[in-house]
């Protein structure tokens, strides 16, 4: 590694003792790539942190070799946090690690829970028509009134991920509600019908005011075959540090699933070829995906005006029957597994490089903002030389 060569050092979480890392294959890739642009690219947790020292026993992949091994390394110039959310003493020194080194260079920062981000983009009115309404739950009472108002409910962890501990509840018109979901691990919970009056008790177990949910508006996505699709749109920062929309695809959820998380058994297809199955309306697909891109970047630089740098967010939407598009949830730290199984390898490989030739471009913006700041510096410097200091 020579002086000059940048190095970004991507800051991740294990997700058990034994130090497994859910991102490995992509951080390889990652690496490899950022070899071939000039970037070093190593893999830490803040674990590996020693924060007497400044110092971090990083991971480093050998593309050649294709073995991971630790080294010791000074601060990279950039970091790219991949940090999501864990109920462990993990993410506890996570937040240590951003409040002690928060004045490094961060690609991105971190965003906040799904209830936050909601009442954020309803304050724009350029984004308050793709919300679904969504409400905070204080208690059972705040669900029964959206069931009363929408006959399609979903109740969501603000902090959740993955699909876990979402349930779905539907008003039929024999008066029953219609439950299905995923527990905490992602099961499928069997589908149940209670009456309004069984609410309360049903839901008891959820521990919803404590857990922190959320009541949303459903939007009726189901495709003939009954499972439930949506879109996963991925915005990145390029090159030049301007948005760009990466690729958007499709997902299907498996069969008795409320959600289309790939990870829960779903299936991924091309954003057309399920545009065209559900909007019966092949003039209709150009339109709405532009439409849907146009949304997708401003959101993501509303966002980063909010919250500060940000280099990538995933859209979760939803198209009704009409064209109709809904914003289902934004998520900061995105998968990009949904491209290669949509059989979109260039979106893919373009979804891996992004992150790193925005990282290379940030680089070059902060050396010559230096060196700006150096030239502003020295005439002030000579001025003193030649009248002398003012101060005695």
């Amino acid at each position: 590694m020579t002086q000059t060569q940048p190095v970004l050092g991507i800051l991740t979480l294990y997700l058990n003792e034994a130090g497994y890392l859910e991102e490995k294959k992509i951080y390889q890739k990652m690496t490899s790539a950022g070899r071939k642009l000039g970037l070093l690219v190593f893999v830490f947790t803040p674990k590996d942190v020693d924060f007497d020292q400044n110092k971090i026993n990083a991971l480093f992949y050998n593309p050649d070799t294709k073995i991971w091994s630790r080294q010791s390394t000074s601060f990279p110039n950039m970091i790219y946090d991949r940090c999501r959310i864990q109920r462990t003493y993990r993410f506890e020194q996570l937040k240590k690690f951003r409040s002690r080194y928060g004045h490094l260079t961060f690609l991105n920062r971190p965003l906040r829970n799904k209830w936050t981000i909601h009442r954020l983009l309803t304050k724009d009115f350029r984004y308050k028509g793709c919300l679904p309404a969504t409400r905070y739950v204080e208690s059972t009472q705040d669900v029964t009134d959206m069931i009363r108002k929408y006959p399609l409910v979903y109740l969501k962890p603000i902090n959740g991920t993955g699909g876990r501990g979402i349930l779905r509840i539907e008003s039929r018109k024999d008066g029953l509600l219609h439950i299905q979901g995923r527990d905490q691990s992602r099961r499928i919970i069997r589908p149940q019908q209670i009456s309004p009056a069984g609410l309360s008790s049903y839901l008891a177990p959820w521990h919803l005011k404590s857990n922190r949910y959320i009541a949303q508006q459903g939007i009726q996505i189901k495709l003939v075959s009954g499972r439930v699709h949506d879109y996963r749109m991925l915005i990145q920062k390029n090159g030049e540090g301007a948005w760009e929309v990466t690729g958007c695809a499709g997902r299907i959820g498996a069969e008795g699933s409320i959600t289309s998380n790939l990870h829960g058994g779903g299936r991924a297809a091309t954003m057309n070829a399920l545009l065209k199955e559900w909007l019966r309306d092949e003039s209709k697909v150009d339109e709405v995906r532009e439409e849907a891109e146009k949304l997708g970047v401003g959101i993501a630089a509303f966002l980063e005006q909010s919250y500060g740098r940000l280099c990538e967010l995933a859209l979760d939407l939803a198209i009704d029957r009409k064209g109709g598009i809904w914003l289902l949830e934004v998520n900061p730290k995105p998968a990009r597994e949904v491209f290669a199984q949509a059989g979109e390898k260039d979106t893919y490989r373009k979804a891996i490089l992004r992150p790193l030739e925005y990282a290379l471009w940030l680089h070059t913006q902060k050396k010559r903002k230096k060196e700006k700041d150096k030239q502003t510096v020295l005439p002030d410097a000579r001025k003193q030389s030649d009248f002398g200091s003012d101060i005695d």
